[in-house]
């Protein structure tokens, strides 16, 4: 009688311990979809246009997983910015060229950049083509800048913490 009683304990023990590691992962995907809702954007087809539809992130920023040069890449959202800004460790692992010298000016105050050109920009069937960018070497972080570079040619709109881009195709 011992036995199964240890058993039973020993089946309760693995059973709590399943369903916690389970919850564990369920939130955990969970808190990551909310973290970054963008890891897999998708588009639509709309008459003459495609659009691409982005969620806001709990910071509500809008990030969005991109490719540059066929290479994936983490993009932020940014209309203050002039051009595509890349950190330049990113910048050297996608083999970018560093062009002439120029001041930027950021939240940060007045900085080096470095221009750039990137020959082919995508997120979600949206395909930019010579893009003009900004290596910049004191930029930290895994992420890039989508700025004006390629916002200035699309149409934007803000709703409800979603963002549309639409372009012609």
């Amino acid at each position: 009688m011992a036995g199964i009683t240890q058993l039973g304990k020993g089946m309760m023990i693995t059973g709590c311990l399943l369903f916690i590691g389970l919850m564990t992962l369920w939130f955990g995907e969970v808190e990551q979809d909310r973290a970054f809702p963008n890891r897999s954007p998708t588009s639509t087809i709309e008459g003459d246009e495609r659009a691409v539809y982005l969620k806001q992130d709990r910071q509500g920023h809008y990030t969005v997983t991109g490719y540059i040069n066929r290479e994936p890449i983490l993009f932020l959202v940014d209309t203050g910015a002039t051009d595509v800004v890349i950190p330049e460790g990113m910048a050297n692992r996608l083999n970018l060229q560093k062009g002439r010298p120029r001041r930027a000016n950021t939240a940060n105050g007045v900085i080096t950049v470095y221009e750039t050109q990137v020959q082919t920009l995508e997120i979600a069937g949206l395909i930019f083509n010579n893009v003009r960018g900004s290596i910049n070497p004191g930029m930290r972080g895994d992420a890039a800048l989508l700025g004006m570079s390629v916002l200035g040619q699309v149409e934007l709109e803000q709703s409800q913490g979603m963002l549309t881009i639409r372009k012609k195709r």
